[in-house]
């Protein structure tokens, strides 16, 4: 029956129209793993509305071992989700990646410290053991260090730098005065293991005018030659945004949708309800489109690396409205 709907579809508004309904397939890679952080793709795929754009995708989950930039460099995903610093310093190394849409419109970045660690200013930090994330997360910590005139060389007048796994052990143990977290998932991890708001100082990179963008769409330059591929990405936003757009609307059952996806089977409800409530307000506002002020002040903070600066000249070509200005018209 779906055949005859199609075919009679296509007999009375032409073959155009009919080509127009094939599924065409799209990759998209995340970042991280399977989570309320990508709520709005799988949305958007749960909902149909990839399917109403006919399109096939396949969402791949990330984690520690993965890396957006790595897979889509080998042809392994059409689309990636990644945070713009390591975008631009792939691109600058010679991976041309263009940011196509830019889902979330502020950071959920922070450095959670301890209060009896002695922290509870930015003038704290010296002689302090600080958790940082690394495989490309690490690259916002060190421009602000900059900013701040510390050496991430250890010492009395600087900050050790202690390499954090995915995870905030070290805050707990000891081991460091304050770790890397997200508004959204392991500033809640130290919550849940015993310590108190009241007990923690937290700096938000918004905050301390270095937040860098995250959470972007990114694909290779190259590919934007191609009208199909453009074409393809076009429906491809344009769903996601409704996706997402669902989501800030309905977080709990968007929560429900993701934790069905999840094969691993290590979320839970509550967890994943407590993050989409936090990435609803990364979310809104955005109607997919770079905000060129933000990007201008990412690349800011990029540039401002002291010795050892993420980027090393302006950016040229790093992203397009092409894709979000086709998407909402």
């Amino acid at each position: 029956m779906k055949l005859f709907t199609t075919g009679l579809l296509a007999a009375s508004l032409g073959f155009g129209a009919f080509a127009a309904q094939a599924q065409d397939d799209v990759t998209l890679q995340l970042k991280w793993v399977t989570q309320a952080q990508f709520a709005g793709y799988y949305v958007a795929l749960e909902n149909g509305y990839y399917e109403d754009e006919g399109l096939n995708v396949e969402i791949k989950a990330g984690g520690p071992d993965v890396s957006p930039t790595q897979v889509i460099a080998g042809g392994g995903a059409d689309v990636v989700v990644d945070w713009m610093p390591s975008a631009l310093s792939a691109r600058e190394k010679g991976l041309a990646l263009v940011n196509i849409a830019q889902p979330f419109a502020s950071s959920g970045m922070m450095l959670t410290c301890r209060k009896d660690a002695g922290v509870e200013t930015t003038d704290d930090f010296a002689g302090k053991t600080l958790g940082v994330w690394f495989y490309g997360n690490e690259f916002p910590f060190l421009s602000w260090m900059a900013h701040l005139g510390l050496s991430t060389d250890g010492g009395d007048d600087g900050v050790t730098v202690l390499k954090q796994g995915f995870n905030v052990d070290p805050i707990l143990q000891g081991q460091a005065a304050c770790v890397s977290t997200m508004t959204y998932n392991e500033y809640w991890q130290i919550i849940d293991a015993g310590l108190t708001p009241e007990e923690l100082t937290v700096f938000k990179y918004e905050d301390q005018g270095v937040a860098t963008l995250e959470d972007g769409l990114y694909v290779l330059e190259s590919n934007l030659d191609d009208p199909a591929f453009v074409d393809r990405m076009t429906r491809f936003v344009r769903a996601s945004m409704k996706g997402w757009k669902w989501a800030e609307e309905n977080p709990d059952a968007a929560a429900e949708i993701v934790l069905d996806y999840d094969e691993t089977g290590a979320q839970t409800i509550e967890h994943q309800t407590r993050m989409m409530g936090e990435i609803a307000k990364l979310t809104a506002g955005s109607d997919g489109s770079l905000d060129e002020a933000a990007y201008a002040r990412t690349v800011a903070t990029l540039l401002a690396g002291g010795d050892n600066p993420v980027i090393t000249m302006e950016p040229t070509g790093a992203w397009t409205h092409m894709i979000t200005d086709a998407a909402l018209n």
